[in-house]
């Protein structure tokens, strides 16, 4: 690698930390006799998989370039850095180099907008064609779609990547004026009705004929900054759960906000409020997966999360009424509303009940976090008696001794 390409890398690969809207989950695109490379159980980024595995990408930005002049970004007009672009070529060749020498296993690419939406996004749509069609590149490909763009350059992104993003930033528009007076929600709400429509009327056609082209197969996500504007939490997961209701989401992506400089639109902080940033992703798997409601995690009663508490644990102890559950008599559902018991648990509960009563060993083999659930669960052989289940014991009990995260992750564990 020359000098000049090395430190383009540099200035282009920093810039892209800020963006956290990167995810490989939900593609399976295989790999050909002729091809190389594949996406089926890979990803990009140093990041992690539903099962913990750990990934890494290319995650860089075309440009830094850039027209507009957003607070919260490190590349906006107004900022005294470094700028550098890459060229269409500098960018496939990096990414084949990078995979031919087992570096990444996929490509991440956003970029700054220089000149117009649709000049920028043509040469992302560029980049991703290439690999493809020239090199038969069958790896991971996600592109961040420049709001603004035409509907004819989205369409062709959705022909050659993966997963498709347009990050909304600030959970409110009024926020988002404040602060990206060139952006609307119009800007970003419309282009993801757009990808829902042809992402759906691809997979129709897929039914009918294999032979149909994929079309963005990963879904499309998409960032919500925090931090950075006064919305409780409370407006946010109720805006994250209108996106994966109304506009088919896979992700919400939540980037706690890092002062990069002083500007009279953002508030001064010190550091980023990664505590918080947990919390909703902790929120937003209970709304994905375990069947909860924005109202049941945050309401007008408590429009913040527990930042004490993980979001789940906050319910159970608010809800005493209904705790603790029989583990041997509960439905699946209302199993999975106990703090210490995950998904996968959940249902080999309810399988190994039908041949007997569940003792504390049982369910520690089974994988319940036993000095987590102890609180919330009845079995064959615990009771409360010692207890009497008083949501302020309990609380203590749980928060003097905060339970350690089973994966390094941008999301602490709720299992």
């Amino acid at each position: 690698m020359n000098e000049r390409i090395k430190e383009k890398l540099e200035i282009l690969s920093d810039a892209a930390k800020y963006d956290v809207s990167c995810s490989s989950s939900g593609s399976k695109r295989k790999n050909t006799k002729d091809g190389l490379g594949n996406a089926t159980g890979m990803g990009i980024c140093h990041t992690y998989t539903q099962d913990g595995r750990c990934v890494s990408l290319l995650k860089i930005l075309l440009t830094n370039y850039c027209i507009f002049d957003c607070a919260y970004c490190v590349s906006r007009k107004s900022n005294d850095v470094k700028r550098a672009a890459f060229t269409v070529k500098e960018v496939v060749d990096l990414t084949m180099n990078f995979y031919r020498r087992n570096y990444i296993e996929g490509l991440f690419l956003s970029s700054g907008i220089f000149k117009n939406p649709d000049y920028t996004m043509e040469r992302l749509v560029r980049i991703a064609k290439e690999l493809r069609t020239i090199h038969k590149f069958n790896g991971y490909i996600h592109l961040k779609t420049i709001p603004g763009a035409s509907e004819e350059l989205m369409e062709a992104a959705g022909l050659y990547a993966d997963r498709l993003s347009v990050n909304i930033e600030m959970p409110s528009e009024l926020s988002l004026k404040k602060v990206a007076p060139e952006k609307d929600y119009k800007s970003v709400l419309e282009p993801m009705g757009y990808l829902k429509e042809k992402i759906t009327e691809h997979k129709e056609e897929r039914k009918k004929s294999k032979k149909a082209p994929l079309f963005s197969p990963a879904g499309q996500s998409t960032q919500l900054v925090i931090g950075a504007s006064p919305e409780k939490d409370l407006q946010i997961l109720s805006l994250a759960h209108n996106l994966y209701q109304k506009k088919s989401l896979r992700r919400v992506y939540y980037s706690g906000y890092i002062p990069i400089s002083e500007d009279n639109r953002l508030p001064v902080l010190h550091s980023p409020p990664l505590v918080r940033e947990n919390r909703l992703y902790q929120a937003d798997w209970l709304m994905r997966f375990y069947g909860f409601n924005v109202q049941e995690i945050v309401n007008d009663d408590h429009p913040e999360l527990d930042l004490t508490l993980d979001p789940k644990a906050a319910y159970a102890l608010r809800n005493p009424a209904l705790f603790p559950v029989d583990i041997n008599k509960a439905p699946y559902e209302m199993i999975l509303r106990i703090p210490g018991i995950g998904v996968k648990s959940a249902k080999k509960i309810v399988s190994a009940r039908k041949f007997g009563k569940l003792r504390t060993e049982h369910l520690k083999k089974i994988g319940v976090v036993w000095k987590r659930a102890r609180y919330f669960a009845t079995c064959a052989d615990k009771d409360f008696k010692l207890l009497g289940w008083k949501p302020e014991v309990i609380r203590a009990q749980i928060t003097s001794t905060p339970l350690k995260n089973k994966y390094v992750t941008n999301q602490l564990s709720l299992f």
